[in-house]
């Protein structure tokens, strides 16, 4: 159904050799089940501008490291405009087709990687996007909250002019 070649939006990519369907499970995102703990160790050597992962969090306890004994969904690039979307299930991670996607397509689903308060200032340059899409927001990191808006101090009502009958 799918083949890794080189991608024009990042390294390696994922793409269909056949047309999918929306609605279709692609596949299962497949590799070694770690704690949190075991996989930062695993990649804490890695400089601080490195931004290559196969890591996959499912949740607060685990995440699948693709790069041990993974399958091809770890080479799926994130995209702004994705043609698909991961969702867990029963602690699996699979990725399905939001839309249909033609044959030759590469395949791709927004990363959505959380920030962490320890972030490096320029994480959205690390996390930077390459998938040219149009509406792209120039990073793979979830969009940072809008800034909260100072509250102002609620305004009186206007009185209405008083006039005097006579």
């Amino acid at each position: 159904m799918v083949v890794v070649r080189d991608s024009p939006i990042h390294g390696r990519g994922v793409f269909a050799l056949r047309r999918i369907r929306k609605g279709t499970k692609v596949m299962e995102y497949i590799g070694e089940r770690v704690s949190h703990a075991e996989a930062d160790a695993r990649y804490a050597h890695k400089a601080d501008d490195d931004n290559h992962t196969f890591l996959f969090t499912v949740d607060s306890r685990t995440v699948i490291d693709g790069g041990v004994g993974g399958n091809e969904a770890r080479y799926i690039n994130h995209a702004c405009e994705p043609n698909c979307e991961s969702s867990v299930e029963r602690g699996r991670i699979f990725i399905e087709a939001i839309r249909t996607i033609a044959a030759g397509e590469e395949l791709s689903y927004d990363y959505q990687i959380e920030r962490d308060p320890d972030d490096a200032p320029n994480v959205d340059e690390i996390f930077a996007c390459r998938c040219g899409a149009e509406g792209c927001r120039g990073t793979m990191l979830v969009p940072p909250p809008p800034p909260r808006a100072r509250k102002r101090p609620a305004r009186r009502p206007r009185q209405a002019a008083k006039t005097r009958r006579r």
